[in-house]
């Protein structure tokens, strides 16, 4: 087909029109095209801290609650008696309660210097651990006694009660009459614990 010089005049500015629409379709295709990608990073930067916000919110909330079990754990060690300096008076009326309510026949006990603790790295360097030794002597009927005179002593605090050792060994006394003897003998070792607070003094 031939197209006159009149016609192709005619359809020159069309032809221009359609080559700066195909082009400027280009360009906005384009133009979305990079907008779309750089939606995309914003989008995975985006994705990247929310991501690095909530591990952060995580880690916090882990570190609150092991606060809140330590402040416990340290609640629990003061209502006990078991931080601040040696409760000897203490020890020495449980001593004698506990004595007196299981109907012990025979508790002697020596409690030696107190000596600090080495510890283990990392702890605080205002609190420090002592100990004093406590050697007890129970004349027993059976050894429920010695099991029930060790949970009364635990459980009247002022003092964290670390057993070291226990023996114990048969007395050959025989009964007589209406007299009750004891069977048993028993020694113990029993570490005394304290923890000083410097900081809670001060």
């Amino acid at each position: 087909m031939i197209i006159s010089a009149q016609e192709a005049r005619k359809l020159a500015l069309p032809a221009i029109a359609c080559a700066l629409l195909i082009g400027a379709g280009a360009a906005l295709i384009g133009f979305v095209d990079s907008r779309l990608a750089a939606a995309e990073r914003e989008l995975v930067s985006a994705k990247a801290s929310r991501a690095k916000a909530h591990d952060r919110l995580m880690r916090i909330a882990d570190e609150e609650r092991e606060v809140r079990e330590k402040l416990e754990v340290y609640r629990r060690l003061q209502q006990l008696h078991v931080i601040g300096p040696e409760r000897r008076l203490e020890w020495a009326d449980a001593m004698s309660r506990i004595k007196s309510n299981r109907e012990l026949l025979d508790l002697r006990y020596r409690v030696d210097r107190q000596q600090p603790l080495v510890t283990v790295p990392g702890k605080p360097a205002n609190v420090e651990f002592y100990s004093s030794s406590m050697t007890v002597d129970l004349a027993l009927l059976h050894t429920g006694d010695l099991l029930r005179f060790l949970d009364d002593l635990r459980d009247s605090g002022n003092a964290y009660y670390s057993v070291r050792s226990c023996t114990i060994n048969r007395t050959g006394q025989v009964p007589t009459g209406t007299n009750i003897v004891a069977r048993l003998h028993a020694q113990c070792v029993i570490d005394l614990i304290t923890i000083l607070d410097r900081a809670a003094r001060s």
